[in-house]
């Protein structure tokens, strides 16, 4: 994504610097250090004060794609304060500090890594007494990676669930109530094996509406959903006849109160937790606006909530676009147009690819009939967490050109579009966005630019 086209900057080029810079807004290590401050024992977050001398000890648990670089932010924070931490990350560690361990355990699907690390996490909360205080840090990929089943519930059939899950085509949400409901740890469990300490909870969303019940399936906060909510989306995707029976009968003592539910609202253990959101995908939306904008366009958010399944979505953006050309030729700036959240994809074809790069095919297949004249314009969806999918690119972009030079390769979008196979069709035009994993992740980042031609 560089180059220049008549003297100005390529759209490319100023495609590829605004996604850089939203990375480099949810950087969690600065994300961490700039929400948590220190002077002698207290420490200060958001205008809340916790004395460190009051404590005997101070744990650190952190969980998530952004878990090893969130714990060493905290660990700069605490110093000679940190009694112990635990770090539960999807993959290696560059250069790990060694001030506390690290675990790797499994994302998207939970395996036994992802056991023994709830395990380790419920014996460290379980540590902290009155006069301690835990650290809870929380990032997206925290309810696969943290994944201790209920009692009876056996891993394997947890895994299956969750796959076929996703394939489906379940919203995080949807696929976290689910969890929530057949696990020892989530669900507000992880605050209660901690109680009485205090608890405070730094969390980066990667969920739409940034329900911190909902991020990483909520281990340290209060639950709202029920065991019939969880059979209901079951239901509703037609997995409830094929769940394991003593997943189903799980769900159902629950919704007989022979089960204990989630910790609900208003629980006294709730009393104990203070919980902080140190950023979200409009954090991400403000570190894009300002490159834009330094590189001359006028900016304009769009959403930070879009869902639903991606083709649809992007239908929709395309035509809005196409609306806006006669507008843009007579403008004085080039847009660009900002949008994010989390859209799905209901697999039905044997291709691989992600929603991201489904979105952008499906985008350019509707382009193509649009047709707008006299603009020039790209589109560019990504997960800001460098993973897209089952595959090891983080999204794609579009331009006119695209299209012309998919034609000349014998590439059919609705074709690729019909057997879910958007990466390979990126992978052969060449508009694949690469990244490798990011370490962070607040859902997706779409980003629209437009001007006269």
């Amino acid at each position: 994504m560089t180059g220049t086209s008549r003297g100005r900057t390529s759209l490319a080029a100023d495609g590829e610097a605004v996604w850089r810079a939203a990375l480099a807004a949810i950087e969690p290590w600065r994300l961490v250090r700039d929400a948590v401050v220190r002077e002698g024992d207290v420490v200060r977050i958001r205008g809340r004060e916790f004395d460190l001398a009051a404590r005997e000890r101070v744990f650190v648990l952190s969980f998530g794609k952004a878990a090893a670089a969130m714990a060493e932010a905290l660990a700069d924070v605490l110093d000679e304060r940190l009694t112990a931490g635990l770090a539960v990350v999807p993959g290696p560690v560059a250069a790990p500090s060694g001030r506390f361990e690290i675990l790797e355990a499994s994302h998207p699907v939970p395996d036994a890594r992802s056991v023994e690390a709830g395990r380790r996490a419920l014996d460290l909360a379980s540590r902290a007494g009155e006069r301690d205080l835990l650290f809870v840090c929380i990032s997206g990929g925290g309810s696969s990676l943290l994944a201790l089943p209920a009692e009876g519930i056996a891993l394997d059939k947890k895994r299956r669930l969750t796959e076929d899950l996703l394939r489906a085509g379940a919203t995080v949400r949807e696929l976290n109530i689910v969890r929530k409901h057949l696990s020892a740890v989530k669900g507000g469990r992880l605050a209660k094996a901690a109680f009485p300490a205090e608890v405070v909870t730094l969390a980066i969303s990667d969920v739409v509406g940034d329900d911190l019940g909902t991020i990483a399936s909520g281990p340290a906060h209060w639950d709202g959903s029920t065991f019939a909510e969880a059979r209901a989306i079951l239901e509703c995707y037609g997995l409830w006849d094929s769940a394991s029976a003593l997943v189903r009968a799980r769900i159902e003592e629950g919704q007989r109160g022979l089960v204990e539910e989630t910790l609900k609202e208003g629980d006294p253990v709730f009393a104990r937790v203070h919980s902080f959101l140190v950023a979200d995908n409009m954090t991400a939306l403000r570190g894009a606006r300002r490159e834009a904008e330094r590189r001359g366009y006028e900016a304009i958010f769009l959403s930070s909530t879009d869902s639903g399944e991606a083709r649809r979505v992007a239908a929709g953006y395309t035509a809005f676009l196409a609306e806006l050309a006669c507008t843009a030729r007579v403008l004085p700036r080039p847009l660009c147009l900002l949008a994010g959240g989390e859209l799905t994809v209901t697999v039905t074809g044997k291709g691989r690819g992600g929603r991201n790069t489904e979105f952008a095919l499906a985008a350019l297949a509707e382009m193509e009939k649009a047709g707008p004249a006299g603009i020039d314009w790209l589109i560019l969806s990504m997960g800001t967490d460098g993973v897209d999918g089952p595959t090891d690119a983080a999204g794609a972009w579009i331009e006119a050109a695209t299209a012309g030079r998919a034609r000349a390769l014998g590439l059919d979008p609705a074709a690729y579009l019909a057997e879910n196979d958007s990466y390979e069709f990126f992978r052969r035009t060449g508009n694949l966005i690469v990244t490798g994993p990011t370490g962070t992740n607040v859902m997706d980042l779409r980003v629209f630019l437009v001007r006269g031609a």
